[in-house]
């Protein structure tokens, strides 16, 4: 194998396709003791020169290849960020991905939406932009998206705050990625964000053209509003705003080939809801709660407005259900009854009941959800049968061409 198809052949961790996909290699030099290498990086903020490197190092050693090296990075230009976000979202190339036998490809153009990345002022950059009407996501009735046509879109939600809604989302999405679905989360909670921090994300976005590439962490992409928003500082923005927000998030970033798109809703039924049941009528919501029957009363409201808003609501979860102490005795701290009676008064069926876990609350503080998705063998499997669960079920087919609030 010639040294340019090795280096062609070495996967980019940051986009998950191969240098030679993605345009990366610039110019290869060999002699017989040395070889120089100039690779260009995909965008703005790229973060993992250091593993890049090591996989190229690596796939050189494997193929048996003994000489010095000697690499230089540097950024693309703004033409091959161009070209490279065109082909990401699949107006040219072969990059985008869908499930086999949809039609993810269709008519190639420019829609003149207005592809642009969040600034700290929650203004968007940019003004036409690009995108491919066939793989846009839920084009038909809500937002433009760069999902697959086969990706499910999942919304978590509660009536209230404090049911552990963004613990649940997270470590969801790490059991759907443990039965072997690839996962990408949507921290909408845009006043209390906290899934990058959970999972132990510290890096921001990086944007190719006007494109928003989310970070990964264990194979999970995440975009947050934290990443836009100083950590101490309030999100203090009116409706309109946060409209703004949303729907850049959706329009102008790229998730790769997920089978999942997890939302972190907001507690209650504000601006933010509002947006999301527009953007994306073919959500499937999920209401957490708790065991005690006030915070039952709550969850009831969210699930109606989500049924007003023409959401499918698909299932009740009961988060913080009892606590298994060392002798093995369950502890129902909060009660109990509460998650069977919002899944009964709603016509739904109740997913799962996720126990009190100590080792997943130290995870998601210390930001090691995904490194220690499995000490808590309990907890792990519970949420493992709920991804399960809704794996097996069939996916919405819903469409709202409008919204009603009666």
């Amino acid at each position: 194998m010639e040294l340019r198809e090795i280096l062609e052949s070495v996967e980019d961790p940051e986009l998950e396709r191969t240098m030679g996909q993605l345009g990366m290699i610039s110019e290869v030099k060999e002699s017989r003791k040395s070889i120089s290498v100039s690779i260009h990086l995909p965008g703005i903020g790229y973060s993992q020169v250091d593993e890049l490197r090591a996989r190229i190092v690596s796939g050189l050693e494997s193929a048996g290849v003994k000489a010095s090296l000697e690499i230089d990075f540097v950024p693309m230009d703004e033409s091959e960020q161009l070209e490279l976000s065109l082909k990401l979202i699949g107006v040219v190339g072969g990059l985008a991905e869908s499930a086999p036998g949809s039609d993810s490809h269709g008519a190639a153009g420019h829609d003149g939406a207005g592809h642009g990345a969040v600034d700290h002022e929650g203004a968007g950059h940019g003004a036409a932009g690009h995108g491919a009407a066939g793989h846009k996501h839920g084009s038909d009735t809500g937002v433009a998206t760069n999902l697959p046509a086969h990706t499910r879109v999942l919304g978590i939600a509660s009536g209230k705050g404090g049911v552990g809604k963004s613990s649940v989302s997270v470590n969801l999405a790490l059991a759907l990625a443990s039965i072997g679905k690839k996962v990408s989360i949507l921290d909408a909670d845009v006043y209390g964000f906290s899934v990058p921090a959970m999972l132990g994300i510290d890096h921001p976005p990086m944007a190719i053209d006007k494109l928003i590439i989310p970070p990964m962490k264990s194979g999970i992409r995440c975009l947050s509003m934290g990443y836009f928003v100083a950590e101490d500082q309030p999100v203090i923005w009116r409706g309109p705003m946060l409209h703004k927000a949303l729907e850049q998030f959706l329009t102008d970033s790229w998730w790769g080939a997920i089978d999942y798109l997890i939302i972190d809703m907001p507690p209650g039924t504000g601006d933010v809801t509002l947006s999301l049941a527009q953007y994306l009528p073919n959500m499937e919501i999920f209401v957490v709660t708790t065991p005690q029957p006030a915070a039952q009363r709550v969850a009831q409201r969210s699930a109606y407005a989500s049924k007003k808003l023409r959401l499918s609501v698909r299932g009740v979860i009961e988060n913080m259900s009892w606590f298994t102490g060392d002798d093995g005795t369950r502890y129902e701290i909060f009660g109990s009854g509460g998650g069977a009676l919002l899944a009964d008064t709603i016509s739904v069926a109740l997913i799962g009941q996720i126990p009190i876990s100590v080792n997943l609350r130290k995870a998601g503080d210390t930001g090691t959800a995904s490194e220690d998705f499995d000490v808590n063998q309990e907890a792990k499997q519970a949420f493992i049968d709920i991804a399960t669960r809704i794996d097996q079920m069939k996916p919405t087919k819903r469409r709202s061409p409008e919204l009603k609030l009666v």
